[in-house]
């Protein structure tokens, strides 16, 4: 079975089924942490040592092991020792982790266009084949025209070769608000936040039909949305039609969310789970199954963590 999102009636068991077997909420459930990606935006950037993964991400050192072990176990990063008394060791990518490059530039983009440079990322990228800097963009990998999420027609049919995802996840990290850099961070990597906005994505726009197809506990997702909500990736108004329901959009930070989103779903498909994802995009320009790639916003070649120079900025 299959149908075309969103539409005026939203199927939610559909949706429900799509997105519980989708790639993208099994592989949340592997890295949607902000440790996690803090940890490989940190490869990207050529920190190997666990020291400096500590100094420059301030991670406990527990939770920094802890990370370090599952991405090892994952094949994407791997140990290399280097000094023998004591045993010490440096955190290479390999081919599984760099592959990830494109969702990682992808947040690089989120941060520069509506972050505040309060984490430290580079502050500008340099492609080295045409020597120029750029912002990365997500194109069509059939015609190569830039894309957004109102670009496409979203066809979910349920793969049953991937488990039904109960909804619960690995673990349900508590958002910081210590630091306000850290724990915008947070919100926007965390599992529950980004398949919210799949969601909403999808045509789910009321807290009963959220909480449907994604099996969350209604205090949860009530906490969610209201971080959601404060942090400016949705917005909240009563419906027009019945007063006592309340409509949630996505914001244009929100929706700046997607690229991440389909480019993490893709990294899945390829290089993890080896199956196609449940959520089957449509680029309606040129009618091609929709490919996510990211490319140099100035020559429009893809782009490749070996082939990219950068600023390294310092948190403000």
């Amino acid at each position: 079975m299959s149908q075309a999102m969103p539409s005026q009636t939203p199927d939610l068991d559909l949706i429900r089924d799509a997105l519980s077997t989708s790639t993208l909420s099994h592989a949340l459930k592997l890295i949607g942490d902000r440790w996690t990606m803090q940890i490989l935006m940190g490869a990207f950037t050529g920190i190997k040592r666990f020291d400096d993964f500590q100094t420059h991400l301030n991670i406990p050192r527990r939770t920094l092991s802890e990370r370090l072990k599952a991405l090892v176990h994952m094949d994407m990063l791997r140990p290399r020792l280097y000094q023998e008394r004591p045993e010490r060791y440096a955190y290479h990518l390999t081919d599984k982790g760099m592959a990830l490059y494109e969702a990682t530039l992808m947040t690089w983009e989120w941060e520069q266009r509506f972050g505040d440079n309060r984490l430290g990322l580079p502050t500008r990228l340099v492609h080295k084949t045409c020597g120029h800097g750029f912002w990365p963009e997500m194109i069509c990998g059939t015609c190569r025209e830039p894309v957004v999420v109102r670009d496409l027609e979203l066809e979910l049919r349920p793969n049953p070769r991937l488990p039904h995802d109960s909804g619960a996840p690995m673990r349900t990290p508590k958002i910081s608000t210590g630091d306000a850099a850290i724990s915008h961070l947070g919100l926007r990597m965390d599992r529950w936040t980004l398949m919210i906005i799949t969601a909403a994505t999808l045509g789910c726009r009321y807290f009963d039909q959220i909480t449907h197809v994604l099996r969350i506990s209604p205090p949860l997702l009530s906490r969610r949305l209201a971080a959601m909500v404060e942090a400016g990736l949705m917005s909240v108004a009563p419906d027009r039609e019945d007063g006592r329901r309340r409509v949630y959009l996505l914001s244009p930070s929100g929706r700046a969310m997607f690229p991440y989103i389909a480019l993490l779903s893709t990294w899945a498909s390829e290089h993890h789970f080896h199956e196609p994802s449940s959520i089957h995009p449509y680029h309606k320009a040129c009618g091609a199954a929709f490919l996510p790639r990211a490319t140099c916003g100035h020559c429009h070649e893809r782009l490749h963590a070996w082939d990219v120079s950068f600023e390294r900025g310092e948190p403000v």
